[in-house]
């Protein structure tokens, strides 16, 4: 089973201040000026008449904090809310002009020298619009440092304290309702960063959280979006610093009782339900039931069912159904053979490595047939590694089929129910590979003759037949069946047979030294597929 995948725990909302001062200086940022926005020197207004006077004007507002309108004069317009400015400006031109209407709107806005202070990544003076806030500024200058609070930024007038706000505020609520405009000269400050805690796990947004004096278990996990889907929601572990020497973990029951308060440097943990593997004999079974049944398809059994019991769900066998080669694969199988086949290949290349280097050379002849060998070594262990277990389970039926053995099932089993076959197979190393009909009454001899028999560079002592059960019958610990003394020169063949014979190899190499061929492909479950692949 594949182990649990790691997420980086970072600050909340360090990412929403990553890049944001490069990205903010380079915005064509053109904002809506809003009703409060308060007119000072330096801005510029966009006056527009029409009716009984035309003109359109781009006006300054001078340092005395007034406005020149040709044939009207001065208007003071300095500290007037943007929202009152057409009433102001209208009064005045009507004591000169009647019959018109006027539109005015801000051009160019005023710049503002902004100081920020603290703990923050760029300390020193920014130059922000008029209309910029103290978020904006902020994030301008690349928001709190590492060592700055998110939750204590303060906006200072002189030596009034105009706001304090909590940029938490502003990422889980989407509140900017502290965030205020910004005049010259103000002072931005963000303080020393507070008690932080760590919340990891089955939570939706794990993250290490800045926390205010008194917040507790219940206001965390609100910050961390709450517990997710798969969350066990009846507990959680506290990992504390000055209990890391003693109990080191606590178990918190949740709801709890009493308020949990929370300290600096606490990691909290939320439990995953479903990640644990429960007992195997309290759990349903989902297994697939595929080939000559009634009823294929997808079952979900009793904990304490049997394969048996899987095979009567699916309606019993069809009459072209072949039990004998009935293919049962288990995950759990499979992950055990692909640890193993990766162990046995390691071994083998290890011994290939050894074989090649611990031979003599006494000429160059020689020389030339190691870099044979070593080359087609290599190519051998590469086409194996490159095959997979199936996860198969031999079920050491007999022939004639009788019944499935009385096994327990596992989640995610599948059994296969083949028709019966029709021929026989004959591949390796000898004159005519292919299949051919099934005959009752033929033995695995009268095969191989109808494939021509072995060629010249087979290796007829380690010749096998693969059986339609998955179970291998090897000549190689009785002697050959070419001189009719082994156990293959008598044995009578199957349907769905598979007759293996192998190319002979350099004495010396790992797999000619192993007793059987199946030690390295088929113990494995790769299937006869795989044995191709390997021994073409």
């Amino acid at each position: 089973m594949a182990g649990p995948q790691k997420v980086e725990v970072r600050r909340f909302g360090a990412e929403l201040l990553t890049g944001t001062a490069t990205s903010l200086a380079a915005a064509d940022y053109s904002p809506l000026v809003p009703a409060s926005y308060v007119l000072q020197a330096g801005d510029e207004l966009v006056l527009t008449f029409w009716g009984s006077v035309d003109a359109d004007l781009r006006l300054q507002v001078d340092r005395s904090g007034r406005i020149n309108v040709p044939r009207v004069g001065p208007i003071m317009v300095s500290g007037v809310r943007y929202g009152d400015l057409t009433d102001v400006i209208s009064r005045r031109v009507a004591m000169v002009f009647k019959n018109f209407q006027i539109s005015v709107s801000l051009g160019q806005l005023r710049g503002l020298r902004v100081y920020v202070t603290g703990f923050v990544q760029q300390p020193g003076v920014q130059v922000v619009s008029s209309l910029s806030t103290l978020m904006q500024t902020v994030m301008r200058s690349g928001g709190p440092s590492a060592a700055g609070s998110f939750r204590n930024v303060q906006l200072r007038r002189g030596s009034e304290l105009v706001a304090k706000f909590d940029l938490y505020d502003l990422l889980l609520k989407g509140d900017r309702s502290a965030d205020r405009l910004v005049q010259a000269d103000d002072v931005i400050h963000i303080g020393p960063v507070g008690p932080q805690v760590g919340m990891i796990g089955s939570v939706n947004r794990p993250a290490v959280f800045e926390l205010k004096p008194g917040e507790t278990v219940d206001d965390l996990l609100q910050m961390a979006g709450g517990f997710a889907a798969v969350a066990d929601t009846s507990r959680m572990a506290i990992e504390r610093l000055d209990e890391r020497a003693s109990v080191r973990v606590t178990q918190i029951n949740l709801p709890s009782a009493t308020p949990v308060v929370l300290r600096s440097g606490d990691v909290l943990r939320a439990f995953n339900a479903v990640s644990v593997a429960a007992p195997i004999q309290r759990q349903n079974k989902r297994v697939r039931i595929e080939g000559e049944v009634v009823k294929p398809g997808d079952y979900v059994l009793a904990a304490d069912s049997s394969i048996n019991d899987a095979l009567r769900l699916a309606g019993g066998l069809t009459s072209a159904a072949f039990l004998f080669g009935a293919e049962f694969t288990r995950e759990t199988v499979r992950i055990t053979q692909q640890q193993n086949y990766e162990r046995a290949l390691r071994d083998l290349e290890v011994n290939m490595t050894r074989a090649n280097t611990t031979q003599r050379l006494a000429s160059t002849d020689d020389a030339a047939v190691q870099a044979a060998v070593a080359q087609s070594s290599k190519q051998l262990a590469e086409r194996l590694r490159g095959l997979r277990p199936t996860g198969r389970v031999v079920l050491q039926l007999p022939p004639d089929g009788g019944q499935l053995p009385d096994l327990a099932l596992e989640d995610g089993d599948r059994l296969y129910i083949p028709p019966r076959p029709t021929a026989v197979g004959v591949f390796g190393s000898v004159f005519n590979a292919g299949s051919y009909l099934y005959l009752p009454g033929r033995g695995v001899m009268d095969y191989l003759r109808l494939a021509g028999g072995p060629t010249r560079g087979a290796d007829d002592g380690s010749a096998f037949v693969v059986r339609a059960n998955g179970s291998v019958v090897s000549s190689l610990s009785k002697g050959s069946w070419f001189n009719r003394t082994g156990e293959l020169s008598a044995l009578p063949a199957e349907p769905g047979d598979t007759i293996f014979v192998p190319e002979e190899l350099n004495k010396t190499t790992f797999v000619q030294s192993a007793k059987d061929w199946t030690q390295i492909v088929y113990q494995f479950g790769l299937g006869i597929a795989g044995l191709k692949a390997a021994l073409r």
